[in-house]
């Protein structure tokens, strides 16, 4: 358990709520014998692939989960985000996937130089290159088909936005945007995992606005949307839809844990009265 799970943990508590906690790495799950012990299940697995099929099967007993096996999967996959993103008109940096290295190259050279490739699959920053020239974007493409392997199969290219030096990210609960942070680098990845500072940003009208839309884009719930300032404008980079803040409780002053388990609550509430969250 991560401190995130024990202040999760100790929130749910705190309301007098029973909490199991279950180590998917033991646990076995028979379709056709549903397990009825939970109100709702939060999902906070370590490991996405068994997160994800942890949720798939406990939905399909028509056990309410945080969050829903679909945003998951979603958020899971960098692909999907944008093209839900895109989809729902949220403005997001130029993107393009490309399935060869030749493919790449020229998807590369019409976003323009500087490109970011990033794994369609990942977190903490990992995997990430930013791309400065041509003669660079042969030799990575061409060392990452080497590589071989499904995940090194698909090139996710994104246009740089040259940030101020930070990014934001800004935590949704349920229907409100709770709290945002400015993570502070001097790295172009600004990933508190890279070793990013964080301070308190400010909840306007313009970040509250694509930061919903954004959330309503991949389903909703619990999550975590990462921003860029492009200029005057903010665009949506990434959705995470288990996400990390321990770092973000003291900068903010919000109470998180106590917020999301809040959520949880009504999540189990609302499916008892037959009403979704």
């Amino acid at each position: 358990m991560r401190v995130e799970e024990k202040l999760l943990r100790d929130a749910l508590a705190h309301r007098d709520v029973d909490v199991d906690i279950v180590d998917d790495r033991e646990l076995t799950l028979t379709l056709a014998e549903p397990l009825r012990e939970w109100d709702v299940v939060l999902e906070r697995s370590l490991s996405q692939t068994r997160g994800l099929a942890a949720l798939r099967v406990v939905e399909s007993w028509g056990v309410p989960t945080v969050n829903r096996h679909a945003v998951v999967a979603a958020c899971a996959s960098k692909l999907d985000t944008s093209a839900l993103l895109e989809a729902a008109g949220v403005p997001t940096p130029p993107t393009a996937v490309a399935f060869s290295p030749e493919a790449a190259l020229r998807a590369t050279e019409e976003l323009g130089y500087p490109v970011v490739m990033k794994p369609v699959t990942g977190s903490w920053g990992r995997l990430l290159a930013r791309i400065n020239g041509r003669d660079a974007a042969e030799a990575l493409f061409e060392h990452k088909a080497l590589l071989g392997g499904p995940e090194h199969s698909i090139f996710y290219l994104q246009r740089h936005v040259d940030k101020p030096g930070r990014d934001i990210r800004a935590f949704v609960v349920g229907d409100e945007v709770i709290c945002a942070i400015y993570r502070e680098s001097e790295h172009w990845v600004t990933n508190t995992a890279r070793g990013a500072s964080t301070r308190n940003c400010p909840v306007g009208a313009d970040l509250r606005a694509i930061t919903l839309r954004a959330a309503a884009a991949v389903g909703g719930g619990v999550l975590a949307i990462d921003l860029l300032e492009d200029g005057e404008r903010l665009l949506v980079s990434e959705v995470n839809a288990t996400m990390e803040f321990r770092n973000s409780i003291d900068v903010t002053g919000v109470d998180i844990p106590g917020q999301v388990a809040d959520h949880v609550c009504a999540a189990a509430r609302g499916a008892a009265a037959g009403v979704g969250v």
